[in-house]
């Protein structure tokens, strides 16, 4: 959630940043003018709860007749104060669903356009040649040694779905454990987080619970399963102040959901596009002035894990238009799918600035002029990818041999007893 004062303040920013977005500007004037509707409609009640007030005190000094008379004329204020906290309670739904609805503000530099107008920022290592055989996709070689099985997936849960099984389950489990030890390592407190929330936390971390058709919903109990932790660890904090003079940095391993209604059609084979993957999220509570660069650190982590699995990949930085709602900024990282000809996106990392943590309603406390105990503000949010499921599709296909066998990145073998590769069964 945006801060309608600044908006209020600095209008054209927040016009350009909708613009950037592809979205509607208009809806900034209207959320200035539901603002200003909301403050006459919270002092025409106040007006009026201070007259009925001051005249209660005169009924009570008043007799006779000219009480009998007052009474009359307080039931007609009583009912005009109850309109007009109905009306003020209704100027203020009103505004705060029209602010809930706008994006975070697009930070300085976020190139605009939509999905296909990101910015290179650099690539890293070379694509694999195939010179002496013909590559095969991650669920052939899956297939050969006895990794993926979607045909059972499909039995069992219906379409994309699919078991990992043998060296594909340790596959995964090993990948997952080394992004926890480096996180652990870089400071981060490891978390099994919650993949079911209520729909405050879902809606507090930015999504549009009531139209987001990726998400699943439990409807009898009222509850979301989460596309990712970073939803139950923007909810750990919430209506708390908490110090943030260090960054609080939290990784989340879960299970993780999404529904894939737009996706009738796309990656329809293998584990590409799926509705359930397993996740190790970054998440990180910070100072507004520290974010950005933060930002950069969680990119970097993201990296290093690249590096370890030895793949080639490149970083860009997402046009406006393919932000979600609270990302102000997200670079992705995409690794190189030798079969698609293409690279793909493993990792991403946002900075949600302050639009989470409004919404969520968590705080710092900040010093007072004279040193002394201050207000409060709103923290800074960021999250970021350091390994899934998704992975694994880059690691069988860039690391396989002509036989169908794959090679082992060196620093999974420890997690994997020493297993340097994945023979065809």
């Amino acid at each position: 959630m945006i801060d309608v004062r600044d908006l209020s303040e600095n209008p054209e920013k927040y016009r350009a940043s909708q613009r950037a977005r592809g979205a509607e500007p208009s809806v900034v004037d209207s959320i200035i003018a539901a603002d200003a509707a909301r403050k006459s409609s919270i002092s025409s009640f106040e007006s009026l709860r201070a007259e009925q007030k001051a005249f209660g005190k005169k009924v009570a000094a008043a007799k006779g007749e000219e009480k009998l008379a007052l009474l009359a004329e307080v039931k007609e204020l009583a009912a005009a104060v109850k309109a007009a906290s109905t009306a003020a309670d209704d100027a203020g739904a009103a505004q705060d669903a029209l602010v809930r609805a706008l994006p975070n503000l697009v930070s300085d530099g976020v190139p605009e356009g939509g999905e296909d107008d990101f910015i290179t920022v650099k690539t890293v290592g070379t694509p694999r040649e195939f010179p002496d055989f013909s590559p095969r996709d991650h669920l052939e070689i899956g297939e050969l040694i006895g990794a993926i099985d979607m045909e059972r997936g499909a039995k069992v849960s219906g379409s994309r779905f699919y078991f990992l099984k043998g060296v594909g389950a340790r596959l995964e489990m090993a990948l997952l454990q080394l992004a926890m030890d480096q996180a652990i390592e870089a400071g981060f407190i490891p978390m099994i987080t919650p993949t079911l929330v209520r729909p405050e936390t879902m809606a507090g971390t930015g999504f549009d619970v009531k139209h987001d058709a990726e998400i699943y919903r439990l409807a009898e109990d009222d509850l979301y399963l989460v596309g990712t932790s970073e939803v139950a660890l923007a909810g750990y904090h919430a209506d708390e102040i908490i110090n943030v003079d260090e960054p609080v940095r939290y990784a989340g391993w879960s299970s993780c959901y999404r529904r894939e209604a737009g996706a009738s059609g796309k990656d329809t084979r293998g584990i590409i596009r799926v509705h359930q993957f397993n996740k190790v999220e970054m998440f990180v509570y910070t100072t507004v002035e520290k974010a950005a660069e933060e930002h950069l650190r969680l990119l970097a982590w993201e990296e290093e894990m690249l590096a370890k699995v030895e793949l080639p990949y490149r970083v860009i930085d997402t046009a406006a238009g393919d932000l979600g709602n609270s990302a102000a900024r997200k670079f992705d990282c995409e690794a190189w799918v030798p079969t698609q000809d293409a690279y793909r996106e493993l990792t991403s990392t946002s900075n949600c600035t302050t639009y989470q943590a409004r919404r969520l309603n968590i705080r710092e406390r900040v010093a007072a002029d004279d040193g002394g105990k201050g207000g409060t503000r709103a923290v800074a949010t960021l999250n970021g990818t350091l390994a899934t499921t998704r992975w694994i599709v880059a690691i069988l296909e860039h690391h396989q041999n002509a036989d169908g066998s794959v090679n082992v990145p060196v620093a999974l073998q420890k997690y994997l007893g020493g297993m340097e590769v994945f023979p065809v069964l």
